[in-house]
């Protein structure tokens, strides 16, 4: 998914880790309870993209 983003987006490795880690689609993909994790890739990309629509205020990656 992050050579998705990157390459969709023309976004860095880093900005797109931040994207993606950073959204409630993550939030959604790490909680068994929603089944998320079970689709693939590109049904979650499409998922993600629903929400960066709605709202590309994504709080960036700040790396330690």
């Amino acid at each position: 998914m992050i050579q998705m983003l990157m390459e969709d987006r023309g976004l860095s490795m880093v900005e797109a880790m931040s994207l993606l880690y950073n959204s409630k689609t993550y939030e959604k993909l790490e909680d068994e309870r929603t089944g998320l994790y079970y689709q693939g890739a590109v049904y979650v990309m499409e998922y993600l993209e629903e929400e960066l629509q709605k709202s590309e205020t994504v709080p960036p990656f700040e790396p330690e």
